[in-house]
């Protein structure tokens, strides 16, 4: 069964509110095995509402809509299917006795334009609305189906949950659960990653999927199947494969920071590290520190320099090439500190220049050293620099080797 969720409001497209409604909805419909096709937004126009509602009847199964159910002038969802389906609007009795009741509960005098909300589409099943005002339909066509429900997300997740959801499971062919997981990758582009499972995202199912955050990316797997279970073992057998092409740059899972599986690797090794930083507004110290306060004395900042101009770590002259300098850093940080291992980025304009960043980490008789070239002066260089960073000092503590590019 394919979908299509409609969300309905100018002030959604305004940005005024965030539309955790969609959210939430393509959350629940995966859950009983839906496949969700489309998210559209649309503001509180009865023909553009009637334009998407056709669109989306042409290319899926069921519609869901969500908001434009209240009593007001601007709420024309009703009109707009209406005018979509070519079904006009019919006052139902049952629908307004139950608004009135609510009202009589609430011991609030209804207002005439209430009586609105009783008019349905012609044919549509009326399903009554307990923790709200706005009455809801279910409209059954010979294109598809449309479910509606109030944007209120409290009365939108009863009616959903209680409603609308076991009457598209009790219609389902045959049912079904959708299951993704998520690994997380760090140190490695997105284009290098296609490079890499390009040929897996061509896949049905499971799919695989991208997604670019700063400094890393997340390759998600989803499977549908008749059980949990099943989809759980597609999900783990792609995993598998992905597993084998990126392996030193997965880091995690869903929900997992890359600090906090470093800080976590550190403490089960009983060890610590000592940081030195240039350019990056002591952010790879702050990140280690603020990750899991209970091993913050596992991580010393030793400097953390706005610019090379005001460097001051003693033995290390600031003039060298960009990558001795990081090496000759960590190997001082790590040192000085009696630290397990020393961690430095370096982010500088080299003599032609251009910028570039050189990362260190130092442990005992291992030194490793990588140069990169982006640009230094980008507003997220920083996080990109301590998140490369993060990512080599956890291969550093797996005692992986470093890839290649």
């Amino acid at each position: 069964m394919r979908a299509e969720i409609i969300t309905i409001g100018t002030e959604l497209l305004l940005g005024e509110i965030d539309d955790t409604n969609a959210t939430y909805l393509a959350r629940k419909l995966r859950e009983i095995g839906v496949d969700l096709y489309y998210r559209t937004t649309v503001g509180d126009n009865e023909h553009r509402i009637a334009e998407v509602i056709d669109n989306a009847l042409n290319r899926v199964d069921v519609v869901i809509t969500s908001g434009g159910l209240g009593p007001t002038v601007d709420d024309v969802t009703r009109e707009g299917i209406a005018r979509a389906t070519g079904r006009p609007l019919e006052f139902s009795q049952e629908l307004f006795d139950q608004i009135a009741d609510r009202f009589r509960r609430f011991d609030v005098r209804m207002s005439e334009n209430n009586r609105r909300q009783a008019y349905i589409p012609q044919g549509a099943i009326p399903i009554e609305n307990p923790v709200g005002t706005a009455p809801v339909f279910i409209l059954e066509t010979e294109r598809g189906i449309i479910m509606t429900l109030p944007g209120v997300p409290r009365e939108l997740k009863y009616l959903m949950e209680n409603n609308m959801l076991p009457w598209l499971a009790a219609r389902m062919e045959t049912p079904a659960v959708i299951i993704s997981m998520v690994l997380r990758t760090a140190g490695i582009g997105e284009s290098q990653i296609d490079a890499r499972i390009g040929d897996l995202m061509t896949s049905a199912n499971p799919t695989v999927g991208l997604a670019a955050h700063v400094g890393q990316t997340d390759v998600r797997i989803t499977a549908k199947a008749a059980t949990e279970a099943e989809a759980r073992a597609m999900c783990e057998a792609m995993a598998g494969v992905v597993r084998e092409r990126l392996g030193p740059w997965i880091y995690g899972t869903e929900g997992e920071l890359l600090e906090d599986v470093v800080t976590g690797l550190l403490a089960k090794q009983g060890a610590s590290v000592a940081t030195v930083e240039v350019g990056t507004g002591g952010l790879l110290a702050s990140r280690l520190c603020e990750s899991q306060p209970e091993h913050t004395g596992r991580v010393t900042c030793l400097g953390a320099y706005e610019s090379l101009d005001n460097w001051a770590l003693p033995g290390v002259p600031a003039h060298l090439p960009p990558g001795e300098l990081a090496a000759r850093a960590a190997e001082a940080a790590r040192s000085t500190a009696g630290s397990t291992y020393g961690i430095a980025v370096i982010m500088r304009a080299d003599p032609a220049g251009e910028n570039g960043t050189a990362i260190a980490t130092a442990g005992e008789g291992d030194t490793r050293v990588r140069t990169f070239h982006w640009l230094n002066d980008r507003p997220d260089a920083h996080v990109w620099a301590t998140t490369h960073a993060l990512a080599m000092l956890r291969r550093f503590l797996l005692k992986q080797a470093e890839p290649g590019d």
